[in-house]
């Protein structure tokens, strides 16, 4: 890799590990004393507890999936029924909403835009396919957990390289209220290891701050140094002017970029949950009643069978039951209130769409070819949540702008950080494109053709569009010139094509 400015690093060892040891009650604290403190508040807190729901929500593993058909039993308690229908009915409302948000936010490639072509061309060799399915996984792991984490590193390679975190491994230390900087990020995670033929799982810590990395691993009673993987390292390793060996450098900030679903960090799930289920327990409950309506209560007077057992298996098999006497047999069956099950359920699946701000793709408002303005009005609650993500979104992609500006510097020896550099999310809603393309037309002349064509129902990428625009004035400027080679009208290309048809005519 080519070289890099030491300058821009902080990599003096001998400075003061983080601000975070020097403050407040934590300034008599170790590194270790605050990792296994922090550990332990983590891994019991509600905020982890909501990132794995969101997850499980997400995979539609939801908490009908564990019930069970309870009645009360002889001492009274509640007691597993094996022998009455369990129907467990998950609803995947939580993937839909989150995929909608997804794709209409992410869905079409982030355009990047800046005045300096040189600059904007190795922009968009960062911001490429691999990056923008990048996006697209972070977006979702925000939605699903109210923060995701990108990792900045340089690969085996020596190219500067980017990785989405599990959010429930990052324990983040934030110097201020708003969690717009970072003191230092604790990693904690689980690798499967092999010690001779026998398989274990082992917890390791990570401790990031602007001095570097140290490793730990978990004894059983507290946290260890790493001694393989090596007890502490730097951010990078890099090729320095002057030095023979690679130097050992640190990023002037901790390379761990969050990227937020809302200003509380706060997941989806935990706004649906509630209703999630209440939607799959009306409805397993509506699927049990139904299947249980050919086993309703009997009340039978002077039955011949040996016992109740008997009864229920001779009408379960043979539909019939014998009785003497003036005995007869009367069943008390399961009423089901259809409309009031279906108000309900409409009024669930109304809420659920509300207040997890999506469509709902089935309603009857949905269909038809509306105006433009109707359906912004049907997308309303939808634009409302990706207002808010994108403006978390693009305070992330300011700090991962820093990263790699950075890096250009270091290895171009250019400073692009003064450089305006615009990210614009390409939402992809559904218009009608009939309209569109006529108020662009009536737009010709007001605004500037990047906007319009960016506006385009039929363009995805706008600087591509912009390219082959170009190229076709040019060529088409071309054609039109009397003197150009190209047009094959010019006198020179006439009269050399009368000799070389006499030459060939000659022979």
């Amino acid at each position: 890799m080519g070289f890099l400015d030491p300058n821009i690093f902080d990599y003096n060892p001998q400075e003061h590990i983080d601000s975070i040891i020097i403050k407040g009650k934590l300034s008599a604290m170790s590194i270790e004393q605050i990792i296994n403190q922090e550990v332990s508040e983590w891994k019991a807190s509600q905020k982890r507890k909501w990132m794995l729901t969101g997850e499980r929500y997400y995979r539609n593993k939801t908490d009908i999936l564990e019930r069970q058909r309870m009645a009360v039993g002889e001492s009274g308690a509640l007691e597993p029924v094996a022998n009455l229908a369990n129907n467990k009915l998950a609803n995947a409302f939580t993937r839909k909403l989150v995929d909608q948000k997804v794709g209409y936010l992410l869905g079409k490639p982030l355009s990047v835009q800046t005045d300096k072509d040189e600059y904007a061309k190795l922009l968009n060799g960062f911001f490429d396919k691999a990056m923008m399915r990048r996006l697209q996984s972070i977006g979702k792991e925000a939605i699903n957990k109210g923060i995701a984490w990108m990792h900045v590193y340089y690969d085996e390679n020596g190219v500067l390289s980017f990785k989405k975190m599990c959010s429930e491994e990052i324990i983040p230390l934030w110097r201020d209220d708003a969690h717009t900087v970072l003191d230092a990020v604790i990693r904690v995670y689980d690798v499967v290891v092999f010690e001779g033929t026998q398989r274990k799982t082992v917890t390791k810590v990570e401790w990031w701050d602007t001095q570097g990395v140290k490793r730990y691993v978990y004894d059983g009673i507290g946290i260890q140094p790493d001694i393989e993987a090596g007890e502490a390292g730097s951010h990078l390793f890099m090729d320095v002017e002057g030095q023979e060996e690679p130097a050992a450098l640190n990023w002037q900030r901790i390379p761990f970029i969050p990227f937020k679903y809302n200003e509380e960090e706060q997941p989806l799930v935990e706004l649906i949950k509630s209703l999630v289920d209440d939607y799959d327990k009306n409805k397993s409950d509506n699927s049990n009643n139904l299947e249980d309506l050919p086993n309703s209560i009997f009340v039978v007077k002077n039955y011949d069978g040996a016992s109740g057992g008997e009864f229920r298996k001779n009408i379960s098999t043979y539909r019939v039951a014998f009785v003497s006497g003036d005995g007869g047999i009367d069943s008390v069956g399961i009423k089901i209130d259809t409309e009031a099950y279906k108000t309900h359920m409409e009024m669930a699946r109304k809420e659920i769409y509300e207040f997890g701000r999506g469509v709902d793709t089935t309603s009857e408002n949905f269909g038809g070819d509306k105006s433009g303005v109707a359906l912004k009005f049907l997308y309303g609650d939808l634009d409302l949540d990706a207002n808010m993500m994108e403006t978390e979104f693009q305070a992330s992609l300011e700090q991962l702008l820093w990263f790699i500006n950075t890096h250009l510097y270091n290895t171009t020896k250019v400073d692009y950080s003064s450089e305006q550099v615009d990210f614009i999310f390409n939402r992809d809603i559904m218009i009608n494109e009939t309209q569109v393309i006529e108020d662009i037309k009536n737009s010709v002349g007001l605004l500037s053709e990047e906007t319009l064509i960016a506006n385009h129902p039929y363009v995805t990428d706008v600087n591509t569009e912009l390219d082959r625009i170009k190229r076709e004035k040019e060529e088409s400027i071309q054609e039109d010139d009397p003197y150009s080679q190209l047009s094959g009208k010019g006198p020179e290309f006439e009269k050399k094509g009368e000799e070389g048809n006499r030459g060939i005519d000659d022979k």
